[in-house]
């Protein structure tokens, strides 16, 4: 059983005929409003009606961003150089210009540190607020039994609360994490739903890779690759973004999956189920995901590279009132982030296209008088080491790395927390993972220390350990 104050969903049990229905057919892993449009709401007023948490997957340099220590000794302060920004006290590397001219928009957090320094299970943390069950080194993928992910607990209370959402509730951008890593052999946790139930998983885009090599995340990119289809309706065999190019190609292939959805749902699924699927590929949904509508001068603002497009899509589906949009910063070549090799991809790729693609994102909600109720949240899951090696590269680092946090009632050019002269450990506090998810819940009106029970019986609070760190707030 999950108990959520005095209510509770039942998912311990076999399911039924019906529950098995509700949860065949898609690859949606079990999108089914059937319970939650049936649970009251209490919900505390929200400071963020929506959030946009940016996963940069592997673990950016603390001391190549946002915590610059220049007059460290050579073999710690690294290759690149700090520039002026709008707050005082922020080195800021030369490779974010974009966000330098901006900085007066958001928070910097320097001392977030946890001790699990390994990508699969520091990714888990970051988004869930929980410990990974697994231990480090044994397993890369989700399991049923990981804790839910904000985004996932953001569905379930919007469910509870409104019967008929605008659209889903929480998405995933634009691609499930791991799924351009390499050959696409890792299903990485962290975003899905875990013990709450797959019901309330994301519901996630894909964007193709051309071939192993390929980064379109450093690279400009059609619209026929930038279709973003919804993970699992589309089949191989009924493939549009290899066959119909632009706006038209996009919009014919939606109307091929409500077909095909129309023709499934007849036979195999009830009324609540088919509103579910109805509301994904009609509406509001089609047209945020439908890139094409916005001005080619914004387009080219955020980047026509993987990271800015997708930054676009999450505004697009917070404005058509979207609660929780994770967008991910993959490592397609198995390092990016994680830069054990050198710094090179980091200077030349990987803070350009992260600077653009952020920058363009909080001007643009600024410009649309949506930041105040959108935050924003930028992040790896852990930073490197102080000392780098002999070729520029630094390893895993959880005790200290940086977070970039906007909107939301977040406050302004603001610096939280003090690292070391090294960058290697918190001077100040360090914030926990289950502090910055514990601050993100309660900025969205969800209780941190709500109840819940697991499927054997143990009793625990949704974050455990974590207080929300109310000095980021005016």
């Amino acid at each position: 059983m999950l108990h959520i104050r005095k209510e509770a969903v039942s998912f311990g049990k076999p399911p039924s005929r019906r529950q098995m229905l509700l949860s065949a057919g898609t690859g949606l892993l079990g999108l089914n409003l059937a319970q939650s449009l049936a649970l009251g709401a209490d919900a505390a007023a929200p400071r963020a009606k929506s959030v946009i948490f940016i996963v940069l997957y592997g673990g950016p340099s603390q001391l190549e961003t946002f915590d610059m220590k220049p007059l460290a000794p050579s073999a710690i302060r690294g290759p690149f150089k700090p520039i002026p920004c709008k707050t005082p006290g922020l080195a800021i590397c030369e490779h974010l210009p974009g966000l330098a001219a901006i900085s007066d928009l958001f928070t910097v957090v320097r001392t977030m540190s946890h001790t699990y320094n390994d990508h699969s299970g520091a990714g888990h943390y970051i988004q869930t607020g929980k410990r990974w069950h697994i231990p480090i080194g044994g397993g890369f993928n989700q399991t049923p039994r990981d804790w839910p992910s904000m985004g996932s607990v953001a569905d379930f209370v919007t469910r509870r609360a409104t019967e008929n959402p605008p659209v889903p509730p929480y998405f995933v951008l634009p691609n499930s994490l791991g799924r351009l890593e390499e050959a696409g052999q890792y299903r990485r946790p962290g975003e899905y739903a875990g013990i709450l139930g797959q019901n309330h998983n994301p519901i996630t885009t894909t964007v193709d890779k051309r071939n192993l090599t390929d980064n379109p995340y450093w690279r400009d990119c059609t619209d026929a690759e930038l279709t973003f289809q919804i993970e699992g309706l589309v089949s191989r065999e009924t493939d549009f973004a290899s066959r119909l190019p632009g706006r038209n190609g996009l919009l014919k292939g939606f109307d091929q999956i409500r077909s095909a959805l129309d023709d499934r749902t007849a036979d195999t699924l009830d009324g609540n189920r088919s509103k579910a699927l109805n509301m994904i590929v009609s509406g509001r949904t089609r047209q945020a995901l439908d890139i094409t509508q916005e001005p080619e001068r914004l387009r080219t603002a955020y980047g026509r590279h993987l990271f800015g497009q997708s930054c676009l899509i999450a505004r697009r589906l917070v404005e058509a009132g979207a609660r929780f949009v994770t967008v991910h910063y993959d490592c397609c070549d198995g390092y990016s982030w994680d830069s054990h090799r050198n710094s090179d991809d980091v200077g030349k790729a990987l803070m350009p296209t992260f600077d653009q693609g952020t920058a363009a994102l909080l001007t643009d909600l600024k410009l649309r008088g949506l930041l105040d109720e959108t935050m924003v949240v930028a992040m790896g899951e852990m930073g490197r080491t102080p000392k780098a090696n002999k070729d520029w590269g630094r390893d895993h680092w959880s005790k200290l790395f940086p977070a970039l946090v906007a909107g939301g009632g977040v406050r302004k050019g603001y610096l939280h927390g003090q690292s070391d002269k090294d960058g290697a450990n918190a001077l100040t506090p360090p914030v926990s993972p289950e502090d910055m998810t514990a601050t993100i819940y309660e900025a969205m009106g969800i209780d941190p220390e709500m109840r819940i029970t697991d499927n054997i019986g143990r009793e625990m609070t949704l974050v455990e350990g974590g207080k929300p760190v109310r000095e980021l707030f005016a």
